[in-house]
Order: structure tokens, then sequence, then C-alpha cells
């Protein structure tokens, strides 16, 4: 044990040759601590690694214990935050009846934090039967508990007639109700809320909530900041307004172009692709060939089948760069391992006839 000890010291570097002699001398036993020297800082982290799993996991528990215990003991707060816990997983084990039994009890003290995720379970039968009415009275509960003053009394009126619709799984209403609570119409300001209900839109397939949902994460409204997240959602919102609209109009080429741009900013190379075909066609903004290509080399470069087939084609016919058929060759090449179609054709094409 001495020896052991000896072996994984700090101070064994300053021993090194004696350990040696034992590796030297064949002793099974040198061989074994030479190596506990050799990985020594290896054994460390995992059991660093493994300690503070541990202690993580531990605390996890301690916090769940004392969570539930206030909770039991009627604290509203505690009772909304045990109810989080089992709808999302948070240290234990999800169950939706559990947490809208929670959200139930804290919903009755008053909780509006806890009455409006009751409202979304009955809306969406989370742990319980779905119930459009019971949802559309919590929504209002949670409401009136903000003390609410609303000078617009249309404007309410609009709301809750929003409000029924949204509950009723109308994307276009839920996106509506993201405005409302993004700038305080009909009701009162509360980006969180905004933010739950873009992303209700959005997963539904509203590509205005969409978009809404990108600039949410884009700037940090209602959510953390993630501007993956914001460029991935304004490509959505940008694709299915461009299927969901029919894309020939001005006034639709435009908003779709403008979706992409946004998307292209973080670098998304199916965006970037797309805003190439806008620029090369002339779709919701000036025919740019140069522009199209610089794009379409971003795309390429990243990755993108699409965006190495269309470089491969810009390279073919001179788009916005000089011809080059050698270039054009080897970018469809690259598309066609990727699986684009008409890269494949290109290359097949070259196969029989010796050229593009």
């Amino acid at each position: 044990m001495e020896l052991y000890h000896f072996t994984i010291n700090s101070e064994i570097d300053e021993s090194i040759d004696t350990v040696d002699l034992l590796k030297s001398e064949n002793i099974i036993i040198g061989k074994y601590l030479l190596s506990l020297f050799y990985y020594r800082d290896i054994i460390l982290d995992i059991e660093g690694f493994n300690y503070n799993q541990n202690k993580k996991e531990n605390n996890e528990s301690n916090e769940l214990t004392k969570l539930v215990r206030l909770a039991k003991n009627g604290d509203s707060e505690a009772q909304y935050n045990l109810a989080i816990c089992y709808q999302n997983g948070n240290g234990i084990e999800i169950n939706y009846k559990k947490a809208f039994e929670w959200f139930l009890i804290s919903s009755k003290k008053g909780n509006i934090n806890a009455q409006f995720n009751l409202a979304i379970c009955y809306m969406d039968g989370l742990g319980i039967q779905k119930d459009e009415e019971k949802a559309f009275e919590w929504f209002l509960k949670s409401e009136q508990n903000e003390h609410l003053a609303i000078n617009n009394n249309n404007e309410r009126e609009i709301f809750e007639q929003q409000l029924k619709l949204a509950i009723a799984n109308n994307s276009i209403a839920q996106n509506y109700l993201g405005y409302c609570y993004m700038y305080g119409k009909g009701t009162y300001k509360n980006e969180k809320k905004a933010f739950e209900w873009y992303l209700k839109s959005a997963v539904a397939g509203c590509a205005k909530g969409q978009y809404n949902l990108g600039y949410c994460y884009k700037y940090g409204k209602g959510i953390d900041k993630d501007e993956t997240k914001a460029f991935e959602w304004y490509l959505k919102a940008a694709e299915g307004y461009c299927y969901g609209n029919a894309i020939g109009t001005d006034k639709n080429e435009t908003k779709a172009f403008e979706w992409y741009l946004k998307a292209a900013e973080g670098e998304n190379a199916i965006a970037q692709n797309n805003l190439g075909n806008c620029y090369r066609l002339g779709e919701g903004t000036d025919k740019d060939e140069i522009k199209a290509f610089e794009l379409y080399l971003k795309s390429a470069v990243a990755g993108c089948a699409s965006g190495q087939c269309n470089l491969g084609y810009c390279y073919q016919y001179g788009k916005g760069i000089d011809k080059n058929v050698t270039k054009a060759f080897e970018w469809y090449l690259k598309a066609a391992e990727g699986g684009n179609k008409t890269a494949q054709s290109k290359i097949k094409g070259y196969q029989f006839n010796k050229g593009i």
C-alpha cells in the first residue's frame, strides 16, 4: 500500500527512476504501478467526474425532496415548480397526470403561472382530458389575477375571440396571441407567454409563427438567446411561406426573400442556397447573378448538395462567374455524391456524352 501511494503521489516525478528500475527488472507489480503513474491523471479525472456527478445527483435529489416538502406544506410556488418538474422530467420521471394535479392545486391558490399552465393542460390534454371551456376559463383567470386594466375594450374582445380559436388549435390565432402578449394588445405584456404562443403556432406549421419564434430566439424575448435556433426557424418560416402562399406575387416573393435573408445571416447553408435562388431568378429582389454565385459558393463549401449543384450550374453557364466546365463537373460530382438528383443526371449525361 505504501508503494501504491508512493506511485500515484504528486511527487512521483522526482522518483521516476525507481519505478523505471522496477520495469526493467520485469517485476509485475512494477509494471502495474508504472501504468498507474502514466495514467494517474486519467484515473484522477474519472474519480473526480464520478464524485462531481454523484454530488450533482445528490444535490438534485435534496432539492427535489425540499420542493416536495414545501409543496405538501401548501407553498403555491413550490407546488407550481414541482408541477414543472413532473412536466419536464427535471430530476424525476415525466408524469403529466401529477403535473396537472400540482398545477391545479397551485392554481386554486391564485398562482398565475400555474393557472396559465393548467389552461395549457386542458387545451392539449396533458394529464387530463381535453376541455376547451375549462382551458378558456383558466386562461382568463390567469389574466384577471394580473389586475388587468385594459383601456381598449375592442382589443380585449378580439383577444378573447382569438384565445378561443387558439385553444381549438388554430395556429394563426396562436400566433396572434403571441403578438398580443408581446405588445400588450388586449392583454398585459408578457414576453414569456408570447414566446409560448409563438412556439405553439410555429410547431403547428404557421409561417408567421415560425418567423416570430425566430425573432424571440434571436433577441432573447421570453427565452434565452439562441441564434442557431433563430435562423433555423427563420428558414422554416421562409420555406413555409413559399409553400403556403404559392409564391408568384411580388408581395409574397419579397416576404420570402426577407425571411431567407435573415436565415442566411446565421450561416445556414440551405438558406444561403435558397437566397441564391432569389438573386439568380429575381424573386423578391433585383436579379444579381454575382450575389447568387457568392451565396451558392458559401452554401456549397458548407456541404449543401443543392448549393453545390447550383454552383456547378453557375460554372457551366457562366452565371456570376466565368464559364469553367471542369469546375462545373467537380461541383456536380460533389452534389451527386450528396444525393442531389439534378446533379446525378448531369453526371450521367457527362459519362454518356463526355460533356456536361
